[in-house]
């Protein structure tokens, strides 16, 4: 073991100053370089091929951070009235945004449109004056850079007053153009290392890469600053930049984008988010009136979530990232980059791995840098790959080791000169028939060479490396592994074996193809302490049940079978009392158990005594109630307990039972008599109130006899007339 190098990674943290802790109001005024967020700052990791580093990384929001804002509006006609509303936009803004940050400084761009047909018309009347009838609007331009950032917002409001809107044919504008200047141009715009927004106003969509065809421009934008005297200049050169352009420039000058367009361009603006890291969108009012809220909710947006990138990483190095963000929750692979909800003050950490999957060619150092989108502040990590060891250095060239001088002897193995092959360097290439040295690397009875797991080298077999380390080839003919044993539940040899040219080993108590079959009785085991209940085989920890009418996992369950106190009844009964079904045959079929009477149900075994025991109580041939209890021993011995007295119910009382009886027809004739004459009276007082409603009804006078008829009959003449 002295004689075996073994070099492991490690890390070593170079720079790690605190996160700034301080409020807003404070009295000390830091720089913004001296301000830190992330943590640590610089490190470096030695990493060894297959071997992950890992290092946490800590973010925290800074109170009373700076903010640069610059607006950049569309001055196309259709946005004329949202130009008044901007107007006064600078000193509103800065009130708003005093209660986020003291240092806020705000700068103004505009855009119109490439000065090309078919973008605008060239003729030298609309050059002068693009707008029709008699409204009078200044020459069309790509972009102006009116106000560099600045903290005076009265500046911002003079400057703006003085812009006229312009105009141009087509609906799409020319606003990438301006983004990428914008991004660029540093220097001119004052751009300084803090939280860099730009708010992008416009009421219509964008030309992008391969439009400026259509104004026989063909070369692509070569994304450099082309300022002169604060205006674009090259816009009839370049084409539009593309949007992966766009995201570059951004994302390497850590600029957010906050979209402030309207209703109508929103579905096509927020497809534009999606593809561009850190930027928002917010619907503009017809009039912009709402700017300045849009833009306070925009960036609240933005600064509540934190997404880490980082830059090309060396060919075969990976990374992977988990978050732990605020109230618990954590995410890994893509989602683990960022965490959202992020207030001022709140400290989240990220765990970083990054592995070496193979050594640089070269073996010399890289680094790479990790930063939060949005963010200048960055982690830079100094990669150092371990790739050979110490005894190397100490090599013996020629040694006499390796066949006469042949090739070095290092870290106890030899490394052959050009030409030679072979574990000592014993064959040279030029010389050794390979169909003759394969004829070593073959099987008996077989035409594959080191089993196809291998090359055959000098007559031996060189096995095959796996992309796995822990699973290897060996054997003289590579025929063997340690990953082709059989499986149980998804693992080789069950987890419990040792897989050894592809048979399993299995572990004590372990026996099977794949180890597992586990020789442990216990889960066997009957609640009377018997394997399987005595009624089967225990195999590979399971009951084989060999009693066809005993079931379940211990061979206890019995659908078909009496209970243990019904099975013993009958001979319980004979032996203790003398009577029942098996009185007669009771010394031949009764005699398996040892008997012993108690005096009460008080004195028989209680639970809780080393021997299963179960409590019986039985009706007799008498109908009396017996009591017993039935147990097993250790030896395999029953024994029964039985109290000598049985339970007899005493007979019925006759006298009270006749007396109960009489009483009861008694009391039932009482009550339906006076049933019956409660319904008699309530049917004659129906009837009396029937009588007198029909008396009340009556329609003759009752001082005449209507049975009365007159004997006086009066006939009259029909043709008397009087006279």
């Amino acid at each position: 073991m002295e004689d075996i190098e073994n070099p492991r990674g490690s890390k070593q943290v170079l720079e790690n100053r605190e996160v700034t802790n301080r409020k807003k109001g404070a009295a000390e005024k830091l720089k913004p370089e001296a301000i830190t967020q992330i943590q640590p700052q610089k490190l470096s990791l030695h990493l060894r091929v297959g071997e992950p580093q890992t290092f946490s990384l800590k973010f925290k929001r800074a109170e009373d951070y700076p903010i640069d804002l610059y607006y950049l509006m569309d001055l196309s006609y259709s946005m004329k009235d949202d130009l008044e509303n901007v107007k006064s936009l600078g000193t509103a803004l800065m009130l708003e945004m005093e209660k986020i940050t003291s240092d806020f400084r705000i700068g103004f761009g505009s855009f119109v449109e490439k000065t090309v047909m078919p973008y605008i018309s060239t003729t030298p009347a609309k050059l002068r004056n693009p707008c029709t009838g008699d409204q009078n609007c200044t020459s069309p331009f790509s972009y102006k850079n009116v106000l560099s950032l600045t903290s005076e917002g009265n500046k911002f409001n003079e400057l703006v007053g003085k812009q006229h809107i312009s105009g141009n044919l087509d609906s799409p504008e020319g606003g990438f153009d301006a983004i990428m200047q914008v991004a660029v141009c540093g220097e001119q715009i004052g751009w300084r290392n803090v939280t860099r927004l730009l708010v992008f106003s416009t009421d219509a969509g964008f030309h992008f890469a391969g439009d400026g065809k259509l104004g026989g421009i063909v070369l692509p934008n070569d994304g450099k600053c082309h300022l002169e005297n604060n205006v674009y200049t090259m816009s009839h050169y370049y084409d539009y930049p593309s949007i992966a352009h766009l995201v570059q420039k951004l994302s390497e000058n850590n600029i957010q984008t906050i979209f402030a367009v309207t209703e109508e361009f929103q579905a096509v603006y927020k497809e534009l988010k999606n593809l561009i890291p850190k930027s928002a969108v917010g619907t503009l009012s017809s009039n912009s009136s709402n700017v300045i809220q849009l833009i306070i909710d925009a960036y609240n947006s933005l600064s509540s979530e934190v997404i880490l990138e980082n830059t090309k990483l060396p060919k075969g190095v990976t990374i992977s990232y988990k978050s732990f963000c605020k109230n618990g929750v954590n995410d890994t692979q893509e989602d683990g980059r960022k965490c959202s909800n992020i207030s001022i003050g709140d400290e989240v950490r990220f765990e970083i791995n990054i592995t070496a999957n193979e050594c640089p060619k070269k073996e010399q150092n890289e680094t790479i840098k990790i930063k939060p989108l949005g963010f200048t502040e960055e982690v830079e990590i100094n990669l150092q790959f371990i790739c050979e060891c110490q005894c190397q250095s100490e090599g013996e060239p020629n040694s006499p080791a390796c066949h006469a001088g042949n090739g070095t002897f290092e870290c106890g193995a030899c490394r052959c000169n050009e030409g030679r092959i072979g574990r000592l360097c014993e064959c040279s290439t030029d010389e050794v028939n390979s169909e003759d040295m394969d004829a070593y690397c073959r099987r008996e009875n077989s035409t594959e060479i080191c089993s196809n797991n291998g090359e055959c080298i000098c007559g031996q077999c060189v096995c095959k490396k796996r992309e796995n380390t822990n699973e290897v080839y060996s054997g003289k003919y590579c025929e063997c592994d340690n990953f082709n044993c059989d499986r149980s539940n998804g693992l080789i040899c069950g987890g419990n074996g040792i897989c050894k040219c592809r048979v399993c080993e299995c572990f004590p108590n372990f026996t099977g193809s794949a180890c597992d079959c586990s020789l442990d009785t216990t889960p066997c085991m009957a609640s009377n302490g018997q394997i399987c209940n005595g009624r089967g085989t225990c195999e590979c920890g399971t009951c084989n049940c060999t009693d066809p009418k005993f079931q379940g996992p211990t061979c206890e369950m019995c659908q078909t079978c009496l209970g243990v106190c019904a099975e013993h009844k009958d001979c319980v009964q004979c032996r203790a009392f003398d009577k029942g079904e098996k009185k007669e045959t009771c010394a031949q079929e009764c005699m398996h158990f040892n008997m012993t009477r108690v005096e009460s149900r008080d004195k028989l075994p209680q639970p809780g005594q080393p021997d299963p025991l179960s409590h019986c109580k039985e009706k007799d041939v008498d109908d009396c109630w017996f009591y017993f209890t039935y147990s097993v021993n250790s030896n395999g011995e029953a024994n029964v307990h039985v109290v000598e007295t049985p339970e007899c119910p005493s007979g019925p009382d006759i006298i009270p039972i006749v007396a109960g009886v009489v009483a009861g027809i008694v009391l039932i004739g009482l009550a339906l008599l006076l049933i019956w004459k409660l319904l008699m009276i309530i049917h004659d007082r129906r009837e009396f109130a029937k009588f007198e409603k029909e008396k009340m009804n009556a329609k003759w006078d009752t001082g005449e006899n209507p049975i009365y008829k007159s004997a006086v009959t009066t006939v009259v003449n029909p043709k008397y007339e009087g006279k």
